[in-house]
Protein backbone atom coordinates (compact mmCIF):
# COMPACT_ATOMS: atom_id res chain seq x y z
CA UNK A 1 0.00 0.00 0.00
CA UNK A 2 1.63 3.40 -0.74
CA UNK A 3 2.34 5.27 2.35
CA UNK A 4 0.96 8.36 1.59
CA UNK A 5 -3.29 6.22 1.53
CA UNK A 6 -5.17 6.28 4.59
CA UNK A 7 -5.79 2.84 5.87
CA UNK A 8 -9.21 2.25 5.16
CA UNK A 9 -10.34 0.52 8.83
CA UNK A 10 -13.65 -1.65 9.16
CA UNK A 11 -14.20 -1.68 13.19
CA UNK A 12 -16.57 -4.70 14.07
CA UNK A 13 -18.93 -3.91 17.43
CA UNK A 14 -20.03 -0.47 18.26
CA UNK A 15 -20.22 -1.00 22.02
CA UNK A 16 -18.49 1.05 24.49
CA UNK A 17 -15.03 0.24 23.08
CA UNK A 18 -15.91 -0.34 19.39
CA UNK A 19 -17.72 3.45 19.09
CA UNK A 20 -14.48 5.03 21.59
CA UNK A 21 -12.05 3.41 19.07
CA UNK A 22 -14.43 4.55 15.84
CA UNK A 23 -13.71 8.16 17.47
CA UNK A 24 -10.19 7.22 17.73
CA UNK A 25 -9.82 6.53 14.67
CA UNK A 26 -11.22 9.28 12.88
CA UNK A 27 -10.31 12.16 15.10
CA UNK A 28 -6.78 10.96 16.92
CA UNK A 29 -5.49 8.37 15.27
CA UNK A 30 -3.06 9.99 11.77
CA UNK A 31 -3.24 7.44 8.41
CA UNK A 32 -6.67 5.64 9.28
CA UNK A 33 -9.85 6.34 8.77
CA UNK A 34 -12.99 4.18 9.21
CA UNK A 35 -14.49 3.09 5.83
CA UNK A 36 -16.65 0.71 7.66
CA UNK A 37 -18.97 0.12 10.62
CA UNK A 38 -20.70 -3.11 11.66
CA UNK A 39 -23.01 -4.24 14.28
CA UNK A 40 -26.26 -6.63 14.58
CA UNK A 41 -27.73 -3.63 15.90
CA UNK A 42 -28.37 -1.99 12.38
CA UNK A 43 -29.31 1.44 13.48
CA UNK A 44 -26.79 1.88 15.98
CA UNK A 45 -23.91 1.24 13.02
CA UNK A 46 -25.74 3.31 10.60
CA UNK A 47 -25.91 6.19 13.47
CA UNK A 48 -22.45 5.75 13.71
CA UNK A 49 -21.11 5.74 9.71
CA UNK A 50 -23.64 8.53 8.85
CA UNK A 51 -21.32 10.82 10.93
CA UNK A 52 -18.58 10.08 9.11
CA UNK A 53 -17.96 10.72 5.49
CA UNK A 54 -17.41 7.72 3.46
CA UNK A 55 -18.18 5.33 6.27
CA UNK A 56 -20.60 2.29 5.58
CA UNK A 57 -22.80 0.45 7.68
CA UNK A 58 -22.94 -3.29 7.85
CA UNK A 59 -24.45 -6.10 9.89
CA UNK A 60 -22.34 -8.66 9.15
CA UNK A 61 -18.31 -8.47 9.14
CA UNK A 62 -17.67 -10.65 5.88
CA UNK A 63 -19.82 -8.28 3.98
CA UNK A 64 -17.40 -5.53 5.26
CA UNK A 65 -14.61 -7.20 5.00
CA UNK A 66 -14.96 -8.12 0.89
CA UNK A 67 -15.67 -4.23 0.28
CA UNK A 68 -13.35 -2.74 -1.68
CA UNK A 69 -12.05 0.48 0.38
CA UNK A 70 -11.69 -1.78 3.61
CA UNK A 71 -7.75 -2.73 4.66
CA UNK A 72 -8.02 -3.89 8.22
CA UNK A 73 -9.97 -4.80 10.69
CA UNK A 74 -10.36 -3.72 14.03
CA UNK A 75 -12.53 -6.07 16.18
CA UNK A 76 -14.18 -4.73 19.50
CA UNK A 77 -17.40 -6.73 19.46
CA UNK A 78 -18.22 -9.40 22.33
CA UNK A 79 -15.59 -11.92 22.77
CA UNK A 80 -17.84 -14.75 21.53
CA UNK A 81 -18.21 -13.60 18.02
CA UNK A 82 -14.06 -12.93 18.11
CA UNK A 83 -13.58 -16.31 16.19
CA UNK A 84 -15.86 -15.96 13.41
CA UNK A 85 -14.30 -12.58 12.49
CA UNK A 86 -11.40 -13.50 12.98
CA UNK A 87 -11.35 -16.53 10.66
CA UNK A 88 -13.04 -14.49 8.03
CA UNK A 89 -9.69 -11.92 8.30
CA UNK A 90 -7.61 -14.27 8.21
CA UNK A 91 -9.15 -15.91 5.63
CA UNK A 92 -8.73 -12.93 3.46
CA UNK A 93 -5.61 -12.11 4.61
CA UNK A 94 -6.77 -8.67 6.35
CA UNK A 95 -4.69 -7.12 9.34
CA UNK A 96 -6.43 -7.06 12.59
CA UNK A 97 -6.38 -5.49 15.58
CA UNK A 98 -8.77 -7.61 17.97
CA UNK A 99 -9.64 -6.17 21.25
CA UNK A 100 -8.97 -8.72 24.36
CA UNK A 101 -10.03 -12.07 24.46
CA UNK A 102 -9.01 -12.71 21.44
CA UNK A 103 -11.41 -15.46 21.95
CA UNK A 104 -12.92 -17.09 25.19
CA UNK A 105 -11.54 -20.37 25.56
CA UNK A 106 -8.27 -22.05 24.97
CA UNK A 107 -9.78 -24.23 22.12
CA UNK A 108 -10.84 -21.41 20.10
CA UNK A 109 -8.32 -19.30 20.54
CA UNK A 110 -5.53 -22.84 19.41
CA UNK A 111 -8.37 -22.39 16.10
CA UNK A 112 -7.11 -19.26 15.19
CA UNK A 113 -3.48 -19.49 16.22
CA UNK A 114 -3.57 -22.65 13.73
CA UNK A 115 -4.76 -20.62 11.03
CA UNK A 116 -2.72 -17.85 11.19
CA UNK A 117 0.11 -20.51 10.91
CA UNK A 118 -1.35 -21.52 7.67
CA UNK A 119 -0.61 -18.22 6.43
CA UNK A 120 3.13 -18.37 7.14
CA UNK A 121 2.91 -14.89 8.91
CA UNK A 122 1.38 -12.81 11.80
CA UNK A 123 -1.61 -11.14 11.06
CA UNK A 124 -3.45 -10.58 14.33
CA UNK A 125 -2.63 -7.67 17.09
CA UNK A 126 -4.32 -8.30 20.10
CA UNK A 127 -5.80 -5.48 22.65
CA UNK A 128 -3.84 -5.97 25.61
CA UNK A 129 -3.06 -2.27 25.75
CA UNK A 130 -1.17 -2.06 29.03
CA UNK A 131 1.45 -3.14 27.28
CA UNK A 132 1.32 0.82 25.43
CA UNK A 133 0.58 2.62 29.24
CA UNK A 134 3.41 4.91 29.69
CA UNK A 135 4.30 3.36 33.38
CA UNK A 136 3.98 0.04 32.21
CA UNK A 137 6.34 0.71 29.37
CA UNK A 138 8.93 2.14 31.73
CA UNK A 139 8.26 -0.41 34.48
CA UNK A 140 9.02 -3.08 31.24
CA UNK A 141 12.27 -1.15 30.21
CA UNK A 142 13.76 -1.07 33.46
CA UNK A 143 12.86 -4.81 34.52
CA UNK A 144 14.87 -5.75 31.32
CA UNK A 145 17.87 -3.25 31.89
CA UNK A 146 19.08 -5.69 34.82
CA UNK A 147 19.55 -2.73 37.13
CA UNK A 148 17.12 -4.65 39.85
CA UNK A 149 18.25 -7.86 39.49
CA UNK A 150 15.93 -10.28 38.83
CA UNK A 151 12.22 -9.90 39.25
CA UNK A 152 11.48 -12.52 42.52
CA UNK A 153 7.52 -11.42 42.99
CA UNK A 154 5.13 -9.05 41.60
CA UNK A 155 2.31 -7.84 42.94
CA UNK A 156 -0.74 -6.26 41.17
CA UNK A 157 -3.97 -4.63 42.51
CA UNK A 158 -6.84 -4.18 40.13
CA UNK A 159 -10.13 -2.12 41.70
CA UNK A 160 -13.26 -1.16 40.10
CA UNK A 161 -15.55 1.39 41.73
CA UNK A 162 -18.16 -1.06 40.31
CA UNK A 163 -19.41 -3.88 37.68
CA UNK A 164 -22.33 -4.05 36.03
CA UNK A 165 -25.00 -6.15 37.61
CA UNK A 166 -24.40 -8.84 34.86
CA UNK A 167 -20.58 -9.15 35.86
CA UNK A 168 -19.81 -13.03 36.74
CA UNK A 169 -17.04 -14.65 38.93
CA UNK A 170 -15.71 -15.89 36.25
CA UNK A 171 -15.83 -12.58 34.39
CA UNK A 172 -13.59 -11.45 36.90
CA UNK A 173 -10.94 -13.64 35.92
CA UNK A 174 -11.84 -13.58 32.14
CA UNK A 175 -12.31 -9.86 31.57
CA UNK A 176 -10.63 -7.96 34.71
CA UNK A 177 -7.08 -10.59 35.98
CA UNK A 178 -6.56 -11.74 32.31
CA UNK A 179 -5.22 -7.88 32.04
CA UNK A 180 -2.73 -9.03 34.77
CA UNK A 181 -2.28 -12.26 33.63
CA UNK A 182 -0.57 -10.58 30.23
CA UNK A 183 1.22 -7.90 31.98
CA UNK A 184 2.94 -10.39 34.02
CA UNK A 185 3.77 -12.40 30.81
CA UNK A 186 5.44 -9.71 29.30
CA UNK A 187 6.98 -8.15 32.24
CA UNK A 188 8.70 -11.02 33.58
CA UNK A 189 9.28 -12.74 29.77
CA UNK A 190 7.60 -16.10 31.30
CA UNK A 191 5.01 -18.42 30.88
CA UNK A 192 2.44 -18.60 33.95
CA UNK A 193 2.39 -22.54 34.62
CA UNK A 194 -0.11 -22.57 37.38
CA UNK A 195 -3.43 -20.75 39.21
CA UNK A 196 -4.84 -20.45 42.83
CA UNK A 197 -7.30 -18.39 43.43
CA UNK A 198 -8.80 -17.58 46.83
CA UNK A 199 -11.91 -15.92 48.15
CA UNK A 200 -12.33 -13.82 50.87
CA UNK A 201 -15.06 -12.76 52.32
CA UNK A 202 -17.25 -10.93 49.84
CA UNK A 203 -17.89 -7.05 50.33
CA UNK A 204 -21.57 -6.79 50.97
CA UNK A 205 -21.62 -4.36 48.09
CA UNK A 206 -21.33 -7.34 45.46
CA UNK A 207 -24.25 -9.28 44.13
CA UNK A 208 -25.61 -12.06 44.97
CA UNK A 209 -23.50 -15.27 44.22
CA UNK A 210 -19.64 -12.97 43.40
CA UNK A 211 -17.33 -13.39 45.48
CA UNK A 212 -15.63 -9.91 45.50
CA UNK A 213 -12.64 -9.24 46.14
CA UNK A 214 -10.22 -12.24 45.30
CA UNK A 215 -7.24 -13.01 45.27
CA UNK A 216 -4.90 -14.73 42.81
CA UNK A 217 -1.70 -15.97 43.01
CA UNK A 218 0.06 -17.32 39.71
CA UNK A 219 3.62 -19.18 39.55
CA UNK A 220 5.86 -18.81 36.55
CA UNK A 221 8.26 -21.16 34.63
CA UNK A 222 10.94 -19.20 36.41
CA UNK A 223 9.72 -19.81 39.90
CA UNK A 224 8.22 -16.01 40.54
CA UNK A 225 5.65 -15.53 42.53
CA UNK A 226 2.83 -13.26 41.63
CA UNK A 227 -0.42 -11.69 43.21
CA UNK A 228 -3.54 -10.15 42.35
CA UNK A 229 -6.19 -8.43 43.99
CA UNK A 230 -9.21 -7.93 42.26
CA UNK A 231 -11.46 -5.82 43.55
CA UNK A 232 -14.76 -5.30 41.23
CA UNK A 233 -16.82 -2.99 43.77
CA UNK A 234 -14.12 -0.92 45.65
CA UNK A 235 -16.75 2.02 45.38
CA UNK A 236 -14.32 4.76 45.45
CA UNK A 237 -12.53 4.69 41.68
CA UNK A 238 -10.25 2.94 39.02
CA UNK A 239 -6.80 1.88 40.34
CA UNK A 240 -4.45 -0.49 38.79
CA UNK A 241 -1.20 -0.76 40.62
CA UNK A 242 2.15 -2.70 39.95
CA UNK A 243 4.70 -3.52 42.41
CA UNK A 244 8.30 -5.30 41.16
CA UNK A 245 10.06 -6.97 43.92
CA UNK A 246 13.93 -7.45 42.18
CA UNK A 247 16.68 -8.63 43.77
CA UNK A 248 18.25 -5.20 44.35
CA UNK A 249 15.53 -2.64 44.54
CA UNK A 250 11.78 -2.67 44.14
CA UNK A 251 9.58 -0.34 41.63
CA UNK A 252 5.60 0.37 41.62
CA UNK A 253 3.58 1.97 39.70
CA UNK A 254 0.08 2.86 39.67
CA UNK A 255 0.37 5.88 41.95
CA UNK A 256 -2.51 8.58 41.78
CA UNK A 257 0.12 11.47 40.16
CA UNK A 258 -2.22 14.19 41.08
CA UNK A 259 -2.45 17.28 41.75
CA UNK A 260 -2.85 16.75 45.32
CA UNK A 261 -5.27 19.27 46.90
CA UNK A 262 -5.05 21.04 50.86
CA UNK A 263 -7.87 22.33 51.82
CA UNK A 264 -10.30 23.00 54.74
CA UNK A 265 -8.48 20.82 56.97
CA UNK A 266 -7.83 18.10 54.16
CA UNK A 267 -5.81 16.78 51.50
CA UNK A 268 -6.25 14.70 48.57
CA UNK A 269 -6.55 14.37 45.08
CA UNK A 270 -9.03 12.36 42.30
CA UNK A 271 -9.14 8.99 41.48
CA UNK A 272 -10.10 7.84 37.88
CA UNK A 273 -13.36 6.25 37.45
CA UNK A 274 -12.98 3.82 34.94
CA UNK A 275 -10.44 1.74 32.35
CA UNK A 276 -11.31 3.97 29.68
CA UNK A 277 -10.27 7.53 30.84
CA UNK A 278 -7.51 5.58 32.93
CA UNK A 279 -6.25 3.98 30.03
CA UNK A 280 -7.14 6.57 27.31
CA UNK A 281 -3.11 7.55 26.31
CA UNK A 282 -2.07 3.50 26.13
CA UNK A 283 -5.40 2.98 23.83
CA UNK A 284 -4.34 5.94 21.47
CA UNK A 285 -0.66 4.44 21.13
CA UNK A 286 -2.04 0.71 20.63
CA UNK A 287 -3.92 2.12 17.77
CA UNK A 288 -1.27 4.13 16.46
CA UNK A 289 1.12 1.85 16.30
CA UNK A 290 -1.04 -1.29 15.12
CA UNK A 291 -1.80 1.30 11.75
CA UNK A 292 1.44 2.80 11.50
CA UNK A 293 2.88 -1.23 11.37
CA UNK A 294 0.01 -2.24 9.07
CA UNK A 295 0.42 0.99 6.65
CA UNK A 296 4.31 -0.25 6.63
CA UNK A 297 3.34 -4.44 5.74
CA UNK A 298 4.11 -5.55 9.40
CA UNK A 299 2.80 -6.54 12.55
CA UNK A 300 3.30 -5.54 15.82
CA UNK A 301 2.25 -5.64 19.88
CA UNK A 302 0.68 -8.95 21.35
CA UNK A 303 0.44 -11.91 19.47
CA UNK A 304 -1.95 -14.38 19.16
CA UNK A 305 0.13 -16.61 21.15
CA UNK A 306 -0.29 -14.16 23.82
CA UNK A 307 -3.97 -14.04 23.46
CA UNK A 308 -3.81 -18.08 23.44
CA UNK A 309 -2.00 -17.98 26.68
CA UNK A 310 -4.15 -15.56 28.26
CA UNK A 311 -6.91 -17.56 27.62
CA UNK A 312 -5.44 -21.18 28.83
CA UNK A 313 -4.31 -19.14 31.72
CA UNK A 314 -7.95 -17.89 32.54
CA UNK A 315 -9.30 -21.42 32.22
CA UNK A 316 -6.96 -22.48 35.05
CA UNK A 317 -8.04 -19.46 36.64
CA UNK A 318 -11.63 -20.57 36.47
CA UNK A 319 -11.29 -23.94 37.83
CA UNK A 320 -9.28 -23.17 40.83
CA UNK A 321 -11.87 -20.50 41.45
CA UNK A 322 -15.25 -23.26 40.87
CA UNK A 323 -13.17 -25.76 43.07
CA UNK A 324 -15.20 -25.89 46.61
CA UNK A 325 -11.52 -26.75 47.70
CA UNK A 326 -9.90 -23.50 49.50
CA UNK A 327 -7.25 -22.52 47.65
CA UNK A 328 -6.92 -25.27 44.82
CA UNK A 329 -3.99 -24.64 42.62
CA UNK A 330 -4.48 -25.80 38.72
CA UNK A 331 -1.77 -26.22 36.31
CA UNK A 332 -1.75 -24.23 33.10
CA UNK A 333 -2.04 -26.28 29.98
CA UNK A 334 -0.13 -24.42 27.07
CA UNK A 335 0.98 -26.38 23.23
CA UNK A 336 4.65 -25.91 22.50
CA UNK A 337 5.30 -22.70 21.41
CA UNK A 338 5.12 -22.45 17.48
CA UNK A 339 8.16 -21.25 15.76
CA UNK A 340 6.33 -18.22 13.96
CA UNK A 341 6.09 -16.74 17.94
CA UNK A 342 9.06 -16.85 19.65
Amino acid sequence: MPPQRALGVAVVGTGKMGADHVRRLHDVISGARVTAVVDIEAERAKTLADAIEGCTAYTEPAAAMAARDVDAVLIASPGPAHEAALLEALGRDLPVLCEKPLTPDAASALRVLEAEQRLGHRRVQVGFMRRYDAEYMRLKRLLDSGELGRTLMLHHRHRNLSMPPWFTNEMLINDSVVHEMDVTRWLLDQEITAVTVHKPAPTAHAPAGMNDPQFVLFETELGALVDVEIFGHCGYGYQVHAEAVCERGTVRIGDEPGPRVSADGRWGGRITPDYVERFEDAYDREVQAWVDATRSGGITGPSVWDGYAAAAVCEAGVLSQRDERKGHRVEVELIERPALYR
